[in-house]
Order: C-alpha cells, then sequence, then structure tokens
C-alpha cells in the first residue's frame, strides 16, 4: 500500500514538474517568397504554443519578394517569444530582405564569414521611366552632399517613391531595436553591405558567434523586451528543436516556383482546350481543372503582370482560332508572338529567383507552335480524303450485282445489300457502277457493255 502510494506521489509530481522549454531552430534559405513567410510564420505560431524559450531564424538569403519579407516582419514584430536572426553558416548572407529580417528581431547575431546589407528594393509593379517623360527629371535631393550643396536624386519619381519608403521601413525597425538606422539608410540608398566584424562594430548587430552553441551561451542572460514585457534569456544549456518545413511548405514552395506555375497554367488552359475539342474524354478534363486552380492559387501569392496574363491567353485564343479556322498562318503567326511576348512579361519582377527561364519559355512555345502546326496539318489532309459519311461517297463506286428477282436487281454496296435500277437488263455477277441513290435505291449503270465496246 505504501508503494502504492508513493507511486501515485511519484507520478504527481512528474505531471506538476514543468516541461523543459526548448530553443527553436527555423532555416531561412534562399530567395524569400511566399512559401519562406508561411513556413516562418507558421513555426513561430508552434514555437509559442510549445512554450519556447526563443525562436533562431539561421538565415542564408539574397532577398526576396517585398510582400513575403513584411509579412515575416510583422510576425516578428508581434510575437511574444523572443526572435534572434542568426546569418550562418560561414558564407552565408542576409542581402536585401535578410537586412529587413536582422533589423527587426530582438537580436541580430551573424557569424564570421558572413555578411549583410544590399537592401536597396527592386522595383515592382512598374518600368522605371524614360528620359523626358513625366517624372524622370532630376531633382534636388533633401540630404546635402559633402560639399553642402544639393546632390541630384536620380530616378524616376516611382523610384524614389520605392526608396523612400523602404528608408522610413528599415529607419523605424532600427529605431525599435535601437540599432545603427544610418548605416540601414545606407544600405538601402546607396546599396553597401558589411562583414560580420564590421556590422558588430558599427552598431549594426549585437553579436558575432561561430555555432549555434557559441550563439546560446553568449544569448544566456541577455534580456530583450517582448512586447511590453523585459525578458531575460535563459539559453544555456538548453535544448534546442530544429523544425523542419513540413508537407505543406514544402508543396507551397514547390508550386510558387514561378517556372512550376508556368507549366501548371499551361498544363491547366491546353487540359480544359483539349476537353472542350472532344467532350466526354474526362481525363484532359479534369487534370486541365486541377492543373489550373492549383496554378491560380500560385500565381495569386507571385508578382505576377496581368498584362503578360492577358497576352498568354490572348496568344493560346489565336492559335486555337488558327486550328479551327486556317488563315495562312496570319493568326497563328500572332498567337505564337503574344505568347512569347506575354510569357516574358509575366512576372513583374526583375529577381532572378523569381523570373521563368528562358528554355522554359522557348520549351513551352515550341510545344504550342508544334501543337498547332500538327492540327493544321490534320485539317489540311481532311480536306484531301475522300468523304466517307453521307451518300455521297457511294457514287462512282464499282460493285457487282448480287441477285435478280423478277426484275429486280440487288447489289453488293458499302457492306450492304442495294436495291438498284438501271437502263438496261441487269444479271447476276454482271460489274455496275453507281449514278445516283434515289432513296434507298441505287442508280446503275452496266459496265459490261463499255467493255464490250471497247
Amino acid at each position: 500500500m505504501t508503494s502504492t502510494r508513493c507511486g501515485l506521489l511519484l507520478l504527481l509530481l512528474v505531471l506538476a514538474w514543468p516541461a523543459r522549454s526548448e530553443v527553436w531552430v527555423v532555416d531561412i534559405e534562399g530567395a524569400i517568397g511566399p512559401a519562406s513567410a508561411d513556413h516562418m510564420r507558421r513555426s513561430l505560431d508552434k514555437a509559442v504554443d510549445a512554450g519556447a524559450i526563443a525562436l533562431v531564424l539561421r538565415i542564408d538569403t539574397p532577398g526576396g519578394l517585398d510582400t513575403a519579407m513584411r509579412d515575416m516582419i510583422k510576425a516578428i514584430l508581434g510575437s511574444t517569444v523572443p526572435v534572434i536572426a542568426y546569418v550562418a553558416p560561414s558564407g552565408a548572407r542576409a542581402a536585401s530582405a535578410g537586412t529587413y529580417l536582422l533589423y527587426a528581431s530582438h537580436i541580430a547575431a551573424m557569424a564570421p564569414g558572413t555578411n549583410l546589407g544590399a537592401a536597396t528594393p527592386v522595383q515592382i509593379g512598374g518600368t522605371p521611366a524614360l528620359p523626358g517623360m513625366p517624372g524622370s527629371e532630376e531633382r534636388p535631393d533633401e540630404s546635402p552632399d559633402g560639399d553642402g550643396q544639393s546632390a541630384p536624386a536620380k530616378g524616376s519619381a516611382m523610384e524614389r517613391k520605392i526608396v523612400n519608403d523602404a528608408v522610413a521601413y528599415i529607419r523605424s525597425l532600427a529605431q525599435l531595436r535601437g540599432r545603427n538606422a544610418d548605416w540601414a539608410e545606407q544600405a538601402v540608398r546607396e546599396g553597401v553591405s558589411l562583414a560580420a566584424a564590421d556590422a558588430l562594430e558599427a552598431g549594426v548587430i549585437d553579436l558575432v558567434a561561430n555555432n549555434m552553441a557559441e550563439l546560446l551561451a553568449q544569448l544566456d542572460g541577455r534580456q530583450v523586451t517582448v512586447g511590453e514585457t523585459a525578458v531575460t534569456l535563459r539559453t544555456a544549456d538548453a535544448p534546442v528543436f530544429h523544425q523542419p518545413l513540413d508537407r505543406r511548405s514544402e508543396f507551397l514552395s514547390v508550386i510558387t516556383n514561378p517556372n512550376i506555375a508556368y507549366i501548371l497554367l499551361m498544363v491547366g488552359i491546353y487540359g480544359l482546350v483539349i476537353e472542350f475539342y472532344n467532350p466526354g474524354i474526362g481525363l484532359p478534363g479534369i487534370v486541365g481543372a486541377i492543373s489550373l486552380l492549383i496554378a491560380l492559387y500560385a500565381l495569386q501569392m507571385l508578382p505576377i503582370s496581368y498584362a503578360g496574363m492577358g497576352l498568354i491567353l490572348l496568344g493560346i485564343a489565336l492559335m486555337a482560332a488558327e486550328a479551327l479556322a486556317p488563315s495562312f498562318g496570319v493568326l497563328g503567326l500572332g498567337g505564337v508572338a503574344a505568347f512569347v511576348t506575354g510569357s516574358v512579361m509575366l512576372m513583374d519582377t526583375t529577381l532572378p529567383a523569381f523570373q521563368l527561364a528562358l528554355p522554359m519559355i522557348v520549351a513551352v512555345t515550341v510545344f504550342s507552335a508544334g501543337l498547332l502546326v500538327f492540327a493544321l496539318g490534320m485539317i489540311l489532309r481532311s480536306r484531301k480524303r475522300a468523304v466517307v459519311a453521307g451518300v455521297e461517297h457511294l457514287l462512282g463506286a464499282t460493285v457487282p450485282v448480287i441477285r435478280v428477282e423478277g426484275g429486280d436487281a440487288w447489289i453488293w454496296l458499302d457492306g450492304e445489300s442495294w436495291h438498284a435500277r438501271s437502263d438496261t437488263p441487269l444479271a447476276p455477277n454482271d460489274r455496275v457502277t453507281v449514278t445516283a441513290i434515289d432513296g434507298l435505291t441505287a442508280i446503275v449503270r452496266k459496265q459490261a457493255v463499255a467493255a464490250a465496246e471497247e
């Protein structure tokens, strides 16, 4: 009885003992886009639910989409768990959008041999104004240059708006975290970068650590402000949990690849076109509908140009019209031109990671043009082929007389027994030529006469 009570008491102590908190690690690798933003936000929510000590963003990125970056920063600023941005391993970088993430995090750290900066925003949503166009004039900048004279601000009005917005955004993050705001502005306006040691000396980051264990050791005892609460980190010897990509994030990373989304779009459109041309097949329509819906879901997360999308659809429509009503190639060539132009314009950004690969555009265009040529060839061959439907294809056929009963003759025509009528008497096995069809009676001419005359 005593042992049972001891066991129950031990069980209650185990259940009441608080679980050991962990430090969560989430990798942000490659270009920042919808998939990485979704993975980071959902991982942060899970870390909060799990009662994590802190969440470490291990960053190695060349930059990415502005919308995805801002979604990630909103999650960091609203987090109830301290977020540590750590540029690692050696050789990694936090360029462009990665620099903003470092400035937004509660603590910014870097490994030796890494760098950050080059945060000038890439213009999205338009093309630079040409010289002489409205908005392209040079205007004096608000800040004087080294000689005390106002320096000209290059670029269009739209470019200046984008840069000024980015400067205000990163300065606000720097002021919030107590980091070097002047260098942050330089990183945006001039695209400058810093190595890890220089960033620490300039007050851009908080510490330099060789590895994760050293990072946690340096973080131990540091106090950070999370929301309005001061939190003291206890990370020494804390267990580390690495949050991998889940199925949803992996799927999202695949379909938001611009080339994959482009292929799904084409498969969807052509699948539906084939189904409309041949109703009842089923498979092309089902595959096309699913592919098209997935493509549209992916494209709404990407910076697409609706003008480019319109040109792609116009190109496909013109090529389909050429196949249905041949116009000696005018519609087809126009469709190919519109298709190629739309494909090049589809992604409304100059970020290399979110551009369609030129070989992909060429391959899809060649396939579309080949499909057009194949369809035209089938139409031309069908026009030259003999008619195989209706009574017209029976005219001119030479067939035998199979029987004669009471003055009525019967011939074997097109696999069937037909009643025949002729101006001359007919006998079994005579060869006759069909000259006309009168209802269910074939009008024939006897061939034996012509043979006798020869």
